[in-house]
């Protein structure tokens, strides 16, 4: 493998990395709801997810999902589902908190609870598999031994996500005077819940998502 092709993952990766998406948002929303020390393990939980997907890539068997048509639905519809239901629990909590003319507080975060749900929403999420499976065999050596090189573009796509991630916990806690504040947060909540929503529901119509 050259160190061209290397570079070229590298970069790749690194764009899709730091591209705002489900992740991002999930990190916010632990942050705002118990600090940053459950946003960091919430972002390790999501690490670990990616970590778990590698391997299956490395392994193959991320080729299954791709090629069972059941397999991959069965992983997006329960990843859509837990979604939704983290979303719509988190929105309704707050809506009903507005209706009865005082707010209901959420309860907060542990980092236990946040690193299960940044494991399982990753875990949950096939697109990430679709990723390896997709990305890595381009930059690939066409002969030779593959496997090595495919841990180390893991590896390094993992390491850039564990930093990227720590630099978005970083930033939201130097926001979370303003994002702690009852009323920013009560929005900052029911926006990060209605976002969460909205990719239960792609991931349900999104049927196209295999490629």
């Amino acid at each position: 493998m050259s160190s061209t092709a290397l570079l070229a993952f590298t970069v790749t990766a690194l764009l899709m990395t730091i591209t705002p998406g489900l992740d991002t948002m999930m990190l916010l929303r632990m942050v705002v709801g118990g600090g940053r020390k459950t946003g960091l393990v919430c972002g390790f939980g999501t690490t670990l997810g990616c970590l778990v997907w590698g391997a299956a890539s490395i392994a193959g068997l991320t080729a299954l999902l791709m090629a069972s048509r059941v397999a991959y639905d069965v992983v997006r519809y329960a990843g859509a589902a837990y979604l939704l239901w983290l979303g719509g629990s988190a929105l309704w909590r707050s809506l009903r908190g507005a209706r009865v003319d005082k707010p209901v507080e959420a309860p907060r975060i542990t980092p236990v609870q946040a690193l299960r749900v940044g494991f399982t929403t990753n875990l949950l999420n096939p697109k990430i598999g679709v990723f390896y499976l997709s990305l890595l065999p381009q930059f690939l050596p066409t002969s030779g031994e593959t496997t090595g090189w495919a841990a180390l573009m893991v590896g390094i796509h993992v390491g850039m996500g564990q930093v990227w991630q720590i630099v978005v916990v970083w930033l939201a806690g130097r926001a979370a005077v303003v994002l702690t504040r009852p009323r920013v947060k009560q929005w900052t909540e029911r926006l990060t819940a209605s976002v969460l929503v909205a990719f239960g529901l792609k991931m349900v119509f999104d049927s196209s998502a295999r490629g």
